[in-house]
């Protein structure tokens, strides 16, 4: 008796646990689609609004992208999630540069404003500035770099100019620079296939719009010659 006690109360703390987990599963599943919500929805406001109330926005940005990174640790497909995360991560820092781009007073515009926006763009405000330090890139955040970095090339790549795709090949040559480093301080083998296969995604499109860039100017300039 007291062993079928003892076996119903287990399976009454098994049941309870997983549920537990189920809950705090499914919380996190919600916090990252929060997440990715929140970043398409600002598509979808008025210019004008978001300039005006860009702030308020980039607060309430930053809370749920905490909210879910932290979401991560109770998910079983955290990769998948991961990849959301980045996605949206790029997409918010291609709005966010252009904002401050366009909220610039005119006579403040240096001309290398153009290539800091593109690099906030690439790897997220401020991480990459005039000295080209890539010393924050590390063993443990490197895929995400990757990822960022091709993604928002990719979802940008029609409207990028030769002048853009030249700063992007030099950014991914230095990036490349460092994970030769990094490779040395212990990355992981898992991670280095991810990064390999975004590689292969990534090298014929930067090749090839690169070139498609430069002779659309070579025609525009015909053209205007004529």
């Amino acid at each position: 008796m007291k062993n079928r006690n003892l076996f119903l109360g287990l399976a009454i703390i098994a049941l309870a646990f997983t549920s537990c987990k189920d809950e705090k599963e499914t919380q996190a599943e919600k916090q990252v689609d929060t997440y990715v919500v929140y970043v398409d929805s600002l598509g979808n406001v008025a210019e004008a609004d978001a300039k005006t109330n860009w702030q308020a926005i980039d607060a309430s940005y930053q809370l749920r992208m905490s909210e879910a990174e932290a979401a991560l640790e109770n998910l079983k497909d955290r990769e998948k999630a991961q990849e959301r995360i980045n996605a949206s991560k790029a997409k918010y820092e291609a709005l966010k540069a252009k904002m401050q781009a366009d909220m610039q007073p005119a006579e403040a515009a240096a001309p290398a404003n153009p290539k800091m926006a593109l690099r906030s763009a690439l790897f997220g405000e401020g991480k990459v500035g005039d000295d080209m330090n890539f010393d924050w890139v590390n063993k443990d955040n490197i895929h995400g770099v990757y990822q960022q970095f091709i993604h928002t090339v990719e979802n940008n790549k029609d409207s990028y100019s030769r002048e853009d795709w030249d700063e992007i090949k030099v950014m991914y040559e230095a990036l490349d620079t460092r994970k030769n480093t990094v490779e040395r301080e212990g990355l992981s083998s898992e991670d280095n296939r991810k990064i390999a296969s975004l590689k292969i995604k990534f090298a014929p499109m930067l090749k090839v719009n690169r070139i498609g860039a430069k002779s659309g100017e070579n025609e525009r300039a015909k053209e205007e010659a004529n």
